[in-house]
């Protein structure tokens, strides 16, 4: 049982993120959820057919798109302080905490980096909805390949992370109710 802690005082004095970062994080969120859900189905489809090509270039477009949040945070969080954390927060908490989300950031970069190159050195490219990007590159399946893996090892670390993120506000919501899971919300 959560000891009992000032739950409603702590919820009302919560600082919270600003609403651009709260949007960002949640739209962030949900593109990467369809990313992965579309990720795991594409490539179970069988190579050579028109679904690949379908499922492959809607990644790729959404995964463009993701770019634009994922950009917003590592700038907001460049300029911005995180709102405070509670002060009865453990020191290891707080450092796991930063650690996580430095990995998040170094991971969301190498994700978007990796996808793209591993795209670029492809006879496909990558195309924006339908829309060929111009390419700077040249097709080289060694070079694709090696971003391939980059970008598959990245994304399966990156959904540790997650787990633990989401672990960890779960647990700050419910547990300890100390407003941290809070502070990404609208009040």
């Amino acid at each position: 049982m959560a000891a009992p802690h000032v739950a409603d005082a702590t919820q009302r004095s919560v600082q919270r993120y600003s609403a651009s970062a709260q949007v960002s994080h949640w739209l962030l969120a949900l593109l990467i959820f369809a990313l992965y859900i579309m990720g795991w189905y594409m490539v179970e489809i069988p190579k050579k057919t028109p679904p690949v090509a379908f499922w492959y270039n809607l990644h790729k477009s959404i995964g463009l798109v993701a770019v634009l949040p994922i950009v917003y945070l590592i700038w907001w969080r460049l300029r911005h302080k995180a709102p405070p954390l509670p002060v009865t927060m453990p020191r290891w908490e707080i450092s796991a905490s930063k650690l996580n989300h430095t990995l998040f950031y170094i991971c969301l970069i190498v994700m978007t980096l990796s996808g793209f190159l591993e795209s670029s050195f492809t006879k496909w490219g990558i195309k924006f909805f339908g829309l060929p990007l111009p390419s700077v590159f040249w097709e080289d399946k060694n070079i694709s390949s090696i971003f391939n893996e980059i970008h598959f090892y990245a994304s399966y670390l990156f959904i540790v992370l997650i787990g633990i993120h989401v672990l960890a506000a779960l647990k700050h919501w419910l547990i300890d109710r100390d407003g941290v899971f809070q502070r990404m919300l609208p009040r």
